[in-house]
């Protein structure tokens, strides 16, 4: 995973977060990068009660139904956000407006699989369960693949290595205590 691609995802991530007011403007301005874990990166920003935690990784590799596909930004994250009481929170975002209604197939190691929602390019878990079950069996894997359709019809299917999942997870899961 290249650095670069995590930063320019993670500022996208502040810019809407902050535009939509779940993040005040100087809870973005104080974002610190916690560190690299092989392929995740793990942010903090903001302070005290307000502050965020994500953990970020872009595909390994990506395939689609059809050629000359463009796609925008498309990453895995996890997020802490104890102002409102949200720990482990996956979110899937696929670099494309997302078929409506349908759901994106979340898998880790091709054994596990669950359903998420989708609204506009992201995906997220039905539940909090889904979530956690997510997360313990993303600690236990190696791969994770997310597949789904866009409003053209396009399948994707997006390949994420696991490496380094579990100790980018601590890392935020201290910083947001």
């Amino acid at each position: 995973m290249k650095f670069r691609e995590c930063i320019v995802a993670f500022t996208a991530v502040v810019m809407v977060v902050g535009t939509i007011g779940s993040v005040p403007t100087a809870a973005a301005e104080t974002k610190r990068h916690l560190g690299s874990y092989r392929d995740w990166e793990a942010f903090v920003y903001g302070t005290g009660a307000k502050r965020t935690c994500h953990m970020i990784s872009v595909p390994k590799s990506w395939k689609a139904s059809k050629k000359k596909v463009n796609r925008g930004k498309i990453y895995a994250m996890v997020s802490h956000r104890p102002e409102y009481g949200i720990t482990g929170e996956v979110n899937m975002v696929m670099g494309y407006p997302v078929r409506q209604g349908s759901d994106a197939i979340v898998r880790i190691d091709g054994r596990k699989r669950l359903e998420f929602f989708t609204e506009g390019d992201s995906a997220w878990a039905y539940d909090p369960k889904d979530d956690a079950a997510a997360i313990l069996a993303m600690k236990r894997g190696s791969g994770l693949t997310v597949a789904a359709t866009s409003q053209r019809g396009t399948n994707t299917t997006d390949k994420y290595s696991l490496s380094g999942f579990t100790a980018a997870y601590n890392a935020i899961t201290k910083a947001c205590r």
